[in-house]
């Protein structure tokens, strides 16, 4: 684990991972983001300006919350992927956790629990035993995630949304906060309410 990282992203989930890695003793060393009117300093790291994508050997994060820029800029990158843990979590030995995923404060990760790159597990998330989940997933603070349950790639579950045992959600999928699913969701859809229940479809 390399004590200095850089960070693809600008933004609040930026912050919360440059606090993260404070916390681990490490060091944002600078912040590299594509948008404008960027603040020249977020919390101590330097904004570096655009990322330059012939480079690709910066020990890097992408610091974006949405998924599919996420699941887009990663799809460009060769670079390794750092892992971030906050140190106040909870971890299963059992479990493993693939390359650029985040898990912020407060997550409990229960046993055989496999999560995929660049996945984002945040504030007090629970996930029990077996579940899996798949890259560039987020899911949401307060979200609790039963066992057995399979999250597919690029899928949102919400904050405070519950999921009972043995449920599959499908890839790209979204999770309204607060709801509860009792049964399987499809690829693309978008589910609310408790029980939950299909609204509409997202655009592939």
């Amino acid at each position: 684990m390399n004590k200095e990282v850089y960070l693809y992203g600008a933004g609040g989930h930026a912050k919360v991972i440059i606090e993260i890695l404070q916390s681990n003793n490490r060091i944002t060393k600078g912040v590299f983001d594509d948008g404008e009117n960027v603040p020249s300093c977020i919390l101590g790291a330097p904004f570096l300006g655009k990322y330059n994508f012939e480079k690709n050997h910066l020990n890097l994060i992408l610091a974006i919350g949405n998924n599919k820029i996420r699941k887009r800029i990663s799809d460009k990158l060769s670079n390794p992927f750092e892992i971030t843990i906050h140190p106040f979590t909870s971890i299963s030995k059992t479990s493993s956790i693939d390359e650029g995923t985040v898990v912020m404060s407060g997550v409990s990760i229960n046993a055989d629990v496999k999560i995929g790159k660049h996945a984002i597990i945040n504030t007090n998330a629970s996930i029990d035993h077996d579940c899996s989940i798949g890259d560039f997933a987020h899911v949401s603070p307060n979200a609790c995630l039963s066992g057995c349950v399979s999250l597919g790639e690029g899928t949102h579950v919400g904050a405070g949304a519950v999921v009972i045992p043995e449920v599959s959600i499908g890839k790209w999928a979204v999770i309204g906060a607060g709801a509860v699913i009792t049964k399987d969701v499809p690829d693309y859809a978008v589910v609310v309410g408790n029980p939950g229940k299909i609204i509409k479809y997202n655009d592939e």
